[in-house]
């Protein structure tokens, strides 16, 4: 672990609130353990880490990233994500590609949805690799990875790959499981904005749950 890496988490220990963390463990169903620093305070706790991170060389971030991960308190996994964020624009593909493994470390929805945003920023300005990275994510056993490729294009608006977006949702459409039938109806629901007579036409022409509908369906 780098010097820069463990001072920021001796000043994240500083400020830890021992309260707060059992009301943020308690949130998300004591799956994790907090310090107890909420994102505001977080944001500028890290702001100068996060900053000086376009310093670093990308495989030394990269190991960084990890190091983040291995800790146990979940503002740790917030603050490697943001770093991945912050960053995407200097990876390659082989960088990218690290991310992957990530969507299944301490996965819940906060995480998952957070890390799928620098994936999809990155793809969108890559869009060479979007075929790419669409089979791997729906290719995957891991729910939550084939979230991420139902909720990949969110607002991507008129760049939005339909295709994908449909081969997506039909792909998982009868998988039980909340998260995805969530993710459904979330990405539906956002590119309606975009289109909504596409989305209507959808709906119409595909048998889907309750759940998803009733979210896919607020804006059309």
């Amino acid at each position: 672990m780098s010097d820069h890496l463990s001072s920021l988490l001796a000043r994240l220990q500083q400020a830890a609130d021992p309260e707060l963390a059992r009301q943020m463990a308690a949130y998300m169903k004591n799956r994790f353990v907090f310090f107890g620093i909420k994102k505001p305070e977080r944001e500028v706790l890290t702001k100068e880490f996060i900053k000086s991170s376009r310093q670093i060389p990308v495989s030394d971030l990269l190991a960084m990233v990890y190091d983040l991960y291995d800790q146990t308190e979940r503002e740790c996994h917030y603050i490697a994500i943001s770093l991945l964020e912050r960053n995407y624009r200097r990876f390659t593909y082989k960088d990218f590609q690290m991310m992957y493994p990530l969507i299944d470390r301490e996965a819940w929805w906060d995480s998952v949805d957070a890390l799928r945003k620098p994936m999809s920023l990155w793809v969108k300005e890559q869009r060479q690799y979007l075929d790419e990275v669409m089979h791997r994510l729906l290719a995957a056993d891991s729910f939550w990875q084939r979230r991420v490729a139902i909720t990949l294009q969110l607002l991507w608006k008129e760049q939005t790959d339909t295709a994908w977006l449909e081969r997506a949702i039909l792909q998982n459409r009868h998988d039980e499981e909340f998260f995805i039938q969530k993710a459904i109806g979330w990405a539906l629901r956002d590119y309606s904005k975009t289109n909504p007579d596409w989305v209507r036409s959808f709906l119409q022409r595909h048998e889907l749950s309750r759940l998803a509908v009733r979210e896919a369906s607020k804006y059309v």
